[in-house]
């Protein structure tokens, strides 16, 4: 293999997104070199399928989340772009920023039994003993049918981070309309960027 050959440029990529040092604890005010950092990182990620693995948590029942933390929202933008082969427009990095401004946002899968099992799920962050309610909450009305049998709803929560840290350990506990714990997630900000 050559230094120049795809094979070799791949590696690389993916060995510098492993090897890039992730910052101490999730940011929500990313600092300028922060958003140039997550946006070389989403333009390197489209050869890197597990690119998103510091965001993904998953529990013992398959269900999963991904934590979009602003940091994740700008490489997610960058990696599309890159998908398209085009660039971000210069003001696009600023204003998705501004779109998440004091939410933490949350895409949930899970797992039920009727096609509107997530129709009415109702999500909460613990944080210590308090619980914070969501400002935003996108519930799939039709789960989608699973060739294993169940069905799959994708959701999406957002929360309010005047409580949060970057550093900030939260369980997610999403429960039905009867109040009992449908899926339970620990969220640990510290891990990611």
């Amino acid at each position: 293999m050559t230094s120049g050959s795809p094979a070799v440029r791949a590696l690389l990529a993916a060995a510098l997104l492993v090897w890039a040092a992730p910052a101490p604890a999730a940011s929500f005010a990313l600092t300028q070199s922060e958003q140039a950092d997550a946006l070389r990182v989403g333009r390197r990620s489209v050869t890197v399928e597990t690119f998103d693995a510091e965001w993904r948590v998953a529990n013992a029942s398959g269900d999963s989340v991904t934590v979009i933390t602003p940091f994740h929202r700008l490489v997610l933008a960058a990696r599309h772009a890159a998908f398209r082969n085009e660039k971000m427009k210069p003001d696009e990095p600023d204003r998705l920023l501004r779109e998440q401004q004091g939410r933490l946002l949350v895409w949930a899968e899970l797992r039920g039994p009727r096609e509107d099992f997530a129709r009415f799920l109702a999500p909460r962050l613990v944080l210590r003993d308090r619980e914070i309610e969501p400002a935003f909450v996108q519930n799939e009305r039709t789960a989608a049918r699973q060739e294993r049998g169940g069905y799959l709803a994708r959701c999406l929560y957002g929360f309010p981070i005047r409580d949060l840290t970057g550093k900030s350990r939260v369980l997610l506990v999403v429960r039905d309309a009867d109040g009992r714990d449908v899926s339970r997630f620990t969220i640990d900000l510290s891990t990611m960027r």
